[in-house]
């Protein structure tokens, strides 16, 4: 029984019809049509149909031009040819035409019926896994492409900075100017550094497998605190932390990390340089087996022409800051991992706030169940 196995069957013969639904109706889903126009419908409104039978001599069109008309709208489906009209020109027509999967003559055996479907079936499930490789395929050659301007141009920056740094203070006698361009060459190898960083992160993420522990998000925010304490204070940013956890909570302490840094980076970077009040707050709730945590800022904001594209490779959407448009990629990677979500809901010159959802990969566990 392949119940889940869906089957159309076009003939304008009612009794056709009628035949094969009570034939096979037990063995697969079976929808039934008395025309093209009511097929090319069913086809429309049950994406999941796997296989289509259809009859040669339908009125007003042939199947096999049926067939071959709708295989660009629905290309997955399997076609099918049935006929009593058997002659050599027909299947070859149907074949080069229509992309015929197979030609079964009329009137059809059940037992012929279900090799067709079976074979069919194999073969759709083939072909749709080799487009989902394809796709697949293609869109990794794309980032691999980006990828690799993206390595040499942004290497090469920094990297050039340094050079003509070195250039001019060879021509310098005077301290001060020396002392000038080794902080412009300072600028450039930490710029350097973050983007190696930014690299590791990305490999680690592709690459890397999870490695689960228990989160205490109380002491994890903590830390977090106490490593933006210097950039809080010359800046003038508030840091606002909260947290609510009622229960256990398992999951990659690294991976969790390289989110809230990543996150917590840009809305400490994009902050308006000439609004008073400014704030960044993190708070997560842990309960029901999900933690959902939420970065706030009173920064520039995010355009909403711009929010569909911030997690793509090298995307940058403001120059307010240095970056290399890896932060949000490696956030949204990193998601993938732990199958958590993120939402964004920002607003020009107001401020940003990103919710972020992971799952607990461990079983519910109360403080005080285990207590």
């Amino acid at each position: 029984m392949q119940k889940e196995l869906e089957i159309l069957y076009i003939d304008d013969e009612v009794n056709n019809l009628v035949g094969f639904k009570a034939n096979f109706r037990y063995r697969y889903t079976v929808h039934t049509a008395a025309t093209t126009v009511e097929a090319q419908k069913i086809l429309a409104a049950h994406p999941a149909i796997r296989v289509i039978f259809c009859d040669q001599r339908m009125p007003g069109e042939l199947g096999v031009d049926f067939l071959n008309r709708i295989k660009k709208e629905f290309p997955r489906p399997v076609r099918i040819l049935l006929t009593a009209y058997a002659d050599m020109e027909t299947v070859v027509e149907a074949v080069n035409k229509g992309h015929i999967f197979r030609f079964v003559r009329k009137p059809w055996q059940e037992e012929e019926i279900i090799s067709s479907i079976e074979e069919a079936n194999k073969f759709y499930i083939t072909s749709s896994l080799l487009d989902i490789r394809n796709e697949e395929l293609q869109r990794a050659y794309e980032e691999l492409d980006k990828f690799a301007y993206s390595v040499s141009h942004d290497l090469r920056d920094p990297l050039t900075g340094v050079l003509s740094a070195i250039k001019l203070a060879r021509g310098f006698d005077d301290i001060g100017r020396i002392h000038e361009l080794l902080a412009l060459m300072e600028g450039s190898v930490i710029r350097l550094d973050a983007y190696i960083d930014s690299l590791r992160d990305y490999y680690l993420l592709r690459r890397g497998e999870l490695t689960l522990s228990d989160i205490d998000f109380v002491r994890l925010f903590e830390d977090i605190r106490e490593f933006y304490k210097v950039y809080t204070q010359n800046n003038d940013v508030e840091f606002d932390i909260h947290v609510q956890q009622s229960q256990l909570f398992k999951s990659d302490k690294a991976v969790l990390q390289l989110i809230l840094h990543n996150l917590l980076s840009n809305a400490f970077k994009y902050q308006r340089k000439d609004a008073d009040n400014k704030c960044v707050s993190l708070s997560v709730s842990v309960a029901n087996d999900f933690a959902i945590i939420e970065v706030r800022d009173t920064g520039i904001g995010i355009h909403s022409d711009y929010v569909r594209d911030i997690f793509k490779l090298f995307f940058r959407a403001s120059d307010q800051a240095q970056g290399m448009g890896f932060g949000l990629y490696n956030v949204q990677n990193a998601l993938l991992k732990l199958q958590g979500t993120i939402d964004v809901n920002s607003e020009p010159n107001k401020g940003t706030t990103f919710t972020v959802v992971i799952p607990n990969k461990s079983p519910i566990l109360t403080k005080d169940s285990v207590n």
